[in-house]
């Protein structure tokens, strides 16, 4: 991205050009010291675009363990979203693989119809094994998205590990996706995931799988009164197919309850809140990249991994090592002061 003009892509990105939507989120997904303090120009310059007056964008995450049909359920929701007049962006965490940092990100290959949709935009985005980077790089991307005019933003997440609590974090309403006859439902759904969903679907409810997915609804939705205190959202549980796209639209209606529940003031309230957590995620996430980039900790790395594998040196004094050379790197720091 040399003499990157961030005046015009921003521009290009208000006025909705698919090549400046591409290369913004680009910038904004690279680890790249240069490109980080760019993308924070960029962002500043988008923020005020949201536009005072234009109301904020529908954020949904939407998840689910693997086979349960998410990129079926999003191809059809976000058709008939663009077929009633709406700009849908589509962020698709992909999981990358912790050793090589590759990702399969297939999710235009799975949503073809909707990425040829003029009033769509897929964009596939590797975790980069870590849940920092996705915290980072989906918020903001999801603030260029809506600077470009999508007034519906859903964003998939890889419906394994704890990403789900990541993505719920950034989003105004989350929707859980899952099936009938995978087990015990109850037994098989974390129940962190039931605290953290506002909507749950029971997909693939057609053919002879149609009384099984209202059974599992009807289970889900007595656990979830369970897991739920009195006077808060009763997250409702429905049935839909997104193969036959039928009760896809009462999925998107839940989604839509919910938010009036909200309210503008408690939306902007939980935005907030977001943003303060988005906060310390971006402090946690710099410092870890400097903490990488230190030459101290650089010249130590493979003198402490060598002593840890071979069990010369347990793990907080191996951490104190690495922490003490980085902070060998800062002119004028000494010792930290104790806790008081």
């Amino acid at each position: 991205m040399a003499d990157l003009d961030l005046d015009a892509l921003a521009d290009g990105v208000r006025a909705g050009r698919r090549a400046s939507l591409s290369r913004a989120i680009t910038l904004v997904e690279s680890s790249r010291a240069d490109h980080r303090a760019a993308a924070r120009e960029l962002l500043t310059r988008l923020t005020p675009g949201a536009g005072p007056g234009r109301a904020p964008a529908v954020r949904v995450g939407i998840s689910g363990v693997p086979g349960v049909g998410k990129s079926t359920f999003i191809e059809a929701l976000g058709s008939d979203l663009t077929a009633a007049g709406s700009k849908v962006g589509v962020l698709a965490v992909d999981p990358s693989s912790v050793r090589t940092g590759g990702s399969v990100l297939g999710d235009k290959t799975r949503m073809g119809r909707l990425a040829n949709d003029p009033g769509a935009y897929i964009r596939p985005s590797p975790t980069a094994g870590t849940l920092g980077g996705v915290a980072r790089t989906t918020t903001q991307a999801m603030i260029v998205l809506e600077a470009a005019g999508y007034d519906v933003v859903l964003v998939e997440t890889v419906g394994v590990g704890q990403s789900e609590i990541t993505v719920a974090g950034m989003v105004d309403t989350f929707c859980f996706l899952t099936l009938a006859r995978t087990g015990d439902q109850l037994q098989g759904i974390k129940k962190g995931i039931l605290e953290i969903a506002d909507v749950v679907a029971v997909n693939k409810a057609d053919g002879p799988s149609e009384a099984d997915a209202r059974v599992a609804a009807r289970d889900l939705a007595q656990a979830m009164r369970m897991v739920r205190g009195r006077g808060e959202w009763a997250p409702p549980v429905v049935t839909c197919s997104a193969l036959e796209e039928r009760d896809v639209d009462e999925v998107w209606r839940q989604v839509l309850a919910h938010r009036d529940h909200l309210g503008e003031a408690g939306l902007r309230e939980k935005r907030a809140g977001q943003q303060l957590d988005f906060t310390w995620a971006l402090v946690r996430d710099e410092l870890d990249s400097r903490l990488r980039r230190s030459p101290g900790v650089r010249e130590v790395r493979e003198e402490v991994r060598a002593a840890v594998l071979a069990s010369e040196m347990a793990a907080p004094e191996a951490a104190d090592r690495l922490l003490a050379a980085y902070d060998a790197d800062r002119p004028g720091r000494g010792e930290p002061e104790p806790d008081r």
